[in-house]
């Protein structure tokens, strides 16, 4: 039996459609944070100065290493071979990794 998802990003500011995950760090935790075109550019702004300042530090171009597990772009391609509906960008569901680790 095919399934289909449609996952759908939610806009975690105004509930709006979603069109990107931002990733940033502060204070030395990670945060991923789903916006939409205004949200994500307004953030970028907000943290323009503080950015234009700042040095990069040393986790921010980590490569993925084979102990990381599947890539997203592989498991998306997996999943639309499958049947899946999934996001071109941002995170995938659980759902669908679990459907892809289940598999493989």
């Amino acid at each position: 039996m095919a399934q289909k998802v449609n996952i759908v990003l939610v806009d975690d500011i105004d509930g709006s459609e979603a069109v990107e995950t931002v990733s940033f760090a502060l204070d030395g935790r990670d945060y991923e944070i789903d916006l939409n075109e205004d949200n994500a550019s307004a953030l970028r702004d907000a943290l323009a100065l503080y950015v234009g300042h700042a040095r990069r530090g040393g986790g921010g171009g980590r490569k993925r290493s084979r102990n990381d597990g599947p890539s997203p772009a592989d498991i998306r391609v997996w999943a639309r071979e499958n049947g899946f509906e999934v996001p071109d960008r941002g995170r995938v569901s659980s759902e669908v990794r679990d459907a892809y680790l289940a598999a493989h």
